[in-house]
């Protein structure tokens, strides 16, 4: 399945769609309204740009997402490692991590993800 792009605006949009989904569209208008400061026609509006580019769908009122938050964020870090690292995943995370001053808890975490995908034999 092709995600297409998502840009940061309609992206917030996305995050308070997944965090409420099925949603009705006037309760979307409404938190668009508290969280994001937008206008009712706002909101509308990137419905519409999001339905058309099958991100999400609203039927009978209720908007539901055809693109999870997971699959939204692996085409945005699979696009980002390869347009700036040329798909090397290494050289992302030596760019991440070059300036981070890590906790122990933060290298356990980071350890034991590498340990699970040892134990599956590097699969997806």
């Amino acid at each position: 399945m092709n995600i297409p792009k998502i840009p940061e605006g309609e992206y917030r949009f996305c995050l308070l769609m997944w965090e409420h989904e099925p949603v009705t569209a006037s309760e979307m208008v409404k938190l668009c309204q508290e969280k994001l400061a937008w206008k009712r026609t706002t909101t509308y509006t990137v419905i519409k740009r999001l339905g058309e580019r099958g991100v999400l769908k609203l039927e009978n009122g209720i908007v539901t997402s055809l693109i999870s938050k997971e699959q939204a964020e692996k085409a945005e870090i699979e696009t980002l490692v390869e347009s700036r690292f040329g798909g090397s995943l290494p050289a992302f995370v030596a760019a991440f991590t070059k300036h981070q001053n890590l906790s122990e808890a933060e290298l356990d975490e980071v350890q034991s993800m590498i340990d699970r995908i040892r134990r599956r034999g590097g699969e997806k």
